[in-house]
């Protein structure tokens, strides 16, 4: 596939996922092979179901713990913002570990591990997603980069 047509197809695939402005993430993926797609719908999947997965209805109610707090009196939109929060850490730190490819703290393990983009087969293709943490807040899907989490 052509630079051009692979771009039209990334930029038509960004816009189906929402992006307006798509323009650099096509061109780092195009021009320097960086898979900014599939960094874009992991991340977008983790703050989607993890993150704001915790604003659904009957989601929050499903736990024991919300239920005794919610009939003690509790506001919903705390707890809520509270999960929703302690998602995000949940979710940072686990990206943050898979970034890092390895534990640090254990001696003498030669075990590590690297998160890849994998083709329409799952195939794996070569192209790291790395730093992954770095961009979670960014996928917020208000706008505020995860702000309303510590309100």
């Amino acid at each position: 596939m052509s630079r051009r047509a692979a771009a039209d197809s990334l930029h038509a695939q960004f816009g189906a996922l929402g992006v307006t402005d798509p323009a650099d993430l096509v061109k780092s993926e195009v021009m320097e092979g960086a898979p900014q797609l599939a960094r874009f719908v992991l991340l977008q999947s983790l703050w989607h179901v993890a993150i704001d997965g915790w604003t659904g209805p009957g989601s929050l109610e499903q736990l024991p713990a919300a239920q005794r707090l919610l009939a003690a009196g509790a506001d919903r939109e705390d707890l809520v913002r509270l999960a929703r929060a302690v998602a995000y850490e949940a979710v940072f730190a686990t990206l943050d570990e898979l970034d890092a490819g390895g534990d640090a703290n254990v001696m003498g393990v030669q075990a590590g591990w690297v998160v890849m983009e994998s083709d329409e087969d799952g195939s794996p293709t070569g192209r790291t997603l790395p730093a992954l943490h770095e961009d979670l807040l960014t996928m917020d899907p208000s706008g505020r980069d995860g702000a309303d989490l510590w309100q």
